[in-house]
Order: structure tokens, then C-alpha cells, then sequence
């Protein structure tokens, strides 16, 4: 007896592969046509569940999250656990039932390099149960130049939620970057700031709320896709930037309040330092943001630059945390990786000087296991390697001359 497809018919010397079952057999060509109708099936069942109650996090509960792996930055971190739990019951809210229509509140996140921007953004991304994309403003230009549209941010979040709408209209979105997108001065320039007022003016909208025309796939590479409307009144902002000299217009503003009425206690003495977390929003706008982009970001929030003690338990402590990474690496040769106390605290120091927070651990722990993990993986008779103080500041003594 010839056996054949019970779908299509063919006989097994027609098809590549025939499945048999107890009373039937499939090829492999309708068991790919079958797939492809479950999968289908199950996408449109899942654009028509988006619109399910969200499971509340709690501010507590998101700011224990963010502990987990960023170390200090309270305010910020407590600042953004509201933020995003307001954004979750903005969602299940019936404004129809309650009468009152919640607005949403951007936030903007003001700090030195290597304070923890981004990488509260990337912690946040991991524990949301909404879509999560992070954009860069520095590419964005005025439509019709080179680079990235506007709505280029919205086409990023779309594809994070799997190119489903509903789920990208309740989505959040981390601008990094935009002080890089302020003025560059107040004088009139001869030339089109294509990258700079433009950009603030097309980020208006977008933040406030509207229906933009998304191209799904983005729409320099692929001019002639159908464009997808996507309604953004409903997609938290959050945004970042270094604000790079914002520390001169507060101490100025300050000086000139420490007449009259407005002087400060004498007892206070301000340090560089300290001057962002007295930022207010007149401060951004004299620094370059345009006041109707900075209206539409009503909560400001500093991240304070990183001390000693903070800069070693990042070291330290995180799951996820520098020292921790490379003592992996060294498993996977298997190796012992031995790094003492006083190495630790001269990478801090050095960390310190290069003034790149904790973006500068990396540049010296890189630094000072760079030999070691060159010749490792090539010498089999290692078995631990112990890094003692004498042998880092050798090695960043040798970077040292090598800079002079």
C-alpha cells in the first residue's frame, strides 16, 4: 500500500519527508503551512488581548528593582519608581468611569557622565511588563536632512512591542542624550541648526501627545512601506543628559539670590558638586532647551555625582558588578581571579582622577587585566592569578608615560 499525505494528497515519493501518525500521515510542506496559520492565530489573538488590566508594580517595589543594580541615586531612582507606577495607572484608569482624565509626566534625568543614566533605563526595561525602547538623540536631525526622523523614536518602540499598536501606545520611551540636541547659542547663526532647535520643535508633539505616521521599519531605508498611526498621548518619556556646564548657570543664579533676603546661611559651602541638585527648569532653559519642550517634561530630577565609598560598591555589590564580571570571565578559562583590597580602592582612586564615574572603573580594571587576559587563555599551567597593588600602579604608570 502506497502511503500518502492525508492534507495534500501526494504520495511519499513526491514529498522530502512523510510523518506518519495512528491513522493518518502529514508531509513536511503542510506541517509549515499549519504553523504558519497557528502563529498567525495566535498574533491576532494577541492584538486583541492588549488591552488587559496591567499588574501594578508599586513605586517600592520598582525602586527595590533599580537597588538591585544601580547603587545610589536615591532621588532618581524614587523619582522614576513614581513615574512609572503612575504610567501603569494611567493605563487601567476608565476616564469615562472616574470623570477625570489623567494626564502623563515626563521626566528629566540631569547628571554626569557615568552617574547611572542609562543604565537605570536598561534595569527599568528589564522588570516592565509594558514595551521599552532606548533612543539617542544625537542622530535625530530636522526632516529632510540626513539622519533619523522624529518619529524614528516612535518606529524603535513599535518594533520592541513586536509591531503591535496597542502595545506601543503604552509604552515607554528613554531619550538619551538630548542635552545634545540644545542650542548652541543664543546668536542668530547664518546656517540651519538641523540637529538642534529643529529637533526640539519635532519632539513637541510627540511628547505632549499625537497621532504620528510611523514607517514600521523606518523610513530613510524603506521609502515606500505603508506608515502605521500610532497615538503617542498615552507613551511615557523619560530623557537624559550629561548638561554638560549647567553647574556654572546654577551657581551664577544662586550667587545672585545670596543678596538681601535671599542669603543663604554663611555656614554652607557649595562645591561643584553640589550644584545639580538645586537645577530648576529656568536653568535648562538658559543652558539650550527650548521652554515648550521643557514644559512638556514637568518632573526634573539630578543624579548626583558618584564619591568613593559609592564608586567601590559599584565595584562590589550589584548583581551584576564590575569586579564580578571579570572574576566570570577568568571561570570560563578556568581560572581564580585574586583581586586585593588595596587594588580595589587604587582603582577607585584612579576612577576619581579620570572623572568618568563609573564609566572610568572599566577603563582602569581594562586597563590592568589586559596582559593577564591575553596570555591566559593560551597558557593552560594558570590556574590563579592574583593582582597585587604594585602590578596595577605599574600598569598605569606605563599608560601614564605613554600619554606624556
Amino acid at each position: 500500500m502506497q502511503l500518502t499525505c492525508s492534507f495534500c494528497g501526494r504520495s511519499k515519493g513526491e514529498v522530502g519527508l512523510l510523518i506518519s501518525g495512528i491513522d493518518a500521515h502529514i508531509c513536511e510542506d503542510c506541517i509549515e503551512q499549519g504553523n504558519e496559520i497557528v502563529l498567525s492565530e495566535g498574533a491576532g489573538k494577541s492584538q486583541k488581548n492588549t488591552k488587559q488590566v496591567l499588574d501594578l508594580k508599586k513605586p517600592k517595589d520598582i525602586k527595590a528593582l533599580l537597588d538591585e543594580y544601580v547603587i545610589g541615586q536615591d532621588n532618581a531612582k524614587k523619582t522614576l519608581s513614581v513615574a512609572v507606577y503612575n504610567h501603569y495607572k494611567r493605563l487601567n484608569y476608565d476616564s469615562a468611569k472616574g470623570g477625570v482624565e489623567l494626564d502623563k509626566s515626563n521626566v528629566l534625568l540631569i547628571g554626569e557622565t557615568g552617574t547611572g543614566k542609562t543604565l537605570l533605563a536598561k534595569t527599568l526595561a528589564r522588570s516592565l511588563d509594558v514595551p521599552f525602547c532606548i533612543a539617542d538623540a544625537t542622530v535625530l536631525t530636522e526632516a529632510g536632512y540626513v539622519g533619523e526622523d522624529v518619529e524614528s523614536i516612535i518606529s524603535r518602540l513599535y518594533q520592541a512591542a513586536d509591531y503591535n499598536v496597542e502595545a506601543t501606545e503604552r509604552g515607554i520611551i528613554y531619550i538619551d542624550e538630548i542635552d545634545k540636541i540644545a542650542r548652541k547659542s543664543d546668536n542668530p547663526s547664518i546656517t540651519r541648526d538641523v540637529s538642534g532647535e529643529g529637533v526640539q520643535q519635532g519632539l513637541l508633539k510627540i511628547l505632549e501627545g499625537t497621532v504620528a505616521n510611523v514607517a514600521p521599519q523606518g523610513g530613510r531605508k524603506h521609502p515606500d512601506q505603508k506608515m502605521i498611526q500610532i497615538d503617542t498621548k498615552n507613551i511615557l518619556f523619560i530623557c537624559g543628559g550629561a548638561f554638560d556646564g549647567i553647574e556654572k548657570i546654577i551657581s551664577r543664579r544662586m550667587q545672585a539670590n545670596s543678596l538681601g533676603f535671599k542669603a543663604l546661611s554663611s555656614d554652607v559651602e557649595f562645591t561643584e558638586d553640589m550644584y545639580l541638585q538645586y537645577a530648576i527648569p529656568s536653568d535648562v532653559k538658559q543652558f539650550g532647551l527650548i521652554p515648550e519642550i521643557i514644559g512638556r517634561i514637568p518632573i526634573l530630577t539630578a543624579l548626583q555625582p558618584l564619591d568613593a565609598v559609592t564608586l567601590k560598591a559599584i565595584l562590589l555589590k550589584p548583581k551584576n558588578a564590575l569586579i564580578r564580571q571579570y572574576i566570570a570571565l577568568f571561570e570560563l578559562e578556568g581560572i581564580e581571579l585574586v583581586i586585593s583590597d588595596e587594588v580595589i580602592d587604587y582603582i577607585v582612586e584612579k576612577a576619581i582622577e579620570f572623572k568618568l564615574g563609573a564609566r572610568g572603573l572599566r577603563s582602569v580594571c581594562e586597563a590592568i587585566l589586559s596582559d593577564y587576559m591575553f596570555e591566559a587563555p593560551s597558557d593552560k599551567s594558570i590556574k590563579e592569578i592574583k593582582i597585587g597593588l604594585h602590578e596595577a600602579q605599574k600598569v598605569i604608570e606605563r599608560l601614564r608615560l605613554k600619554a606624556a
